[in-house]
């Protein structure tokens, strides 16, 4: 049987700012792990208290990547400013996709909810995403790759959750750096617990409000499942065969790249 890997927990206390966690300590290619104060990810920065601020600003951040579309952003609003740090914005949803889904969370009625997310259509509609992403956001999962390996780190990943976006462009950096599934699917899960999740919000007179059916209904949206993850790994293996085809073919990472990659995240 294998053995889940451990996941070393160094995770502050923010107020504002949820699912933050540093990489540091993952389990990556031979033997190696990645090096503490590197790699971050979190949910969005826009509701930072000023000590969350003080904090991120002490990482001595040189990149946040906000994988967050135009609907999101709208609705949570812009990150907070951190001294000298680059932010680079990559939508990895289209924003009109993102709009009706906010819409839907906030708004939706019951019957509405039912229809689009009752009856295991919630979860495939994440199982389906996460293929789409993988296989249509090649050119924006390398653009991120190939800057952590020439000069973006410490970088910090986020969309709104911290979970989906931000989770498979961690995902896709981890395999760069030669991180096994199992080790990839332990952080990733790590996003389930309550201090981390996203606070769902529903609109004020939303019908349904935030009954307890609403918010199962709702729930498949929000958690961190393995059948997800298992969906993009499987999305890759369909289109190119292999990871190393992936690696080299999808994301165009030559041998070295993924070296640089490895000496600017990884420690022995």
């Amino acid at each position: 049987m294998t053995q889940t890997p451990q996941i070393p927990s160094t995770e502050p206390e923010l107020a504002g700012v949820r699912n933050f966690r540093d990489l540091g300590g993952l389990p990556a290619a031979d033997g190696r792990r990645v090096r503490p104060g590197v790699l971050f990810r979190s949910g969005h920065l826009a509701h930072a208290t000023e000590d969350d601020a003080r904090f991120l600003d002490s990482l001595g951040l040189h990149t946040i990547f906000d994988f967050r579309n135009a609907a999101d952003i709208a609705l949570e609003g812009e990150d907070v400013a951190l001294t000298g740090v680059r932010n680079v914005n990559i939508p990895l949803t289209d924003p009109a996709d993102g709009t009706e889904f906010w819409r839907m969370v906030r708004d939706g009625d019951l019957d509405l909810l039912r229809s689009i997310l009752s009856e295991g259509r919630a979860a495939g509609r994440m199982s389906a995403t996460y293929r789409e992403i993988i296989t249509t956001r090649t050119e924006d999962h390398s653009r991120v790759v190939h800057a952590l390996a020439e000069d973006s780190v410490p970088a910090l990943m986020h969309c709104a959750a911290g979970k989906d976006r931000a989770g498979l462009s961690i995902a896709v950096t981890l395999l760069a750096l030669g991180a096994s599934r199992e080790a990839i699917e332990a952080d990733y899960l790590e996003s389930n617990a309550p201090h981390r999740r996203y606070r769902v919000r529903r609109g004020e007179g939303a019908p349904g409000g935030t009954s307890p059916e609403v918010m199962e209904l709702l729930s498949p949206l929000f958690e961190a499942r393995a059948e997800y993850l298992a969906a993009a790994f499987t999305a890759i293996e369909e289109t190119w065969g292999t990871t190393e085809r992936y690696l080299a073919e999808g994301l165009g990472l030559t041998a070295g790249t993924r070296e640089r990659l490895r000496e600017r995240l990884l420690t022995d």
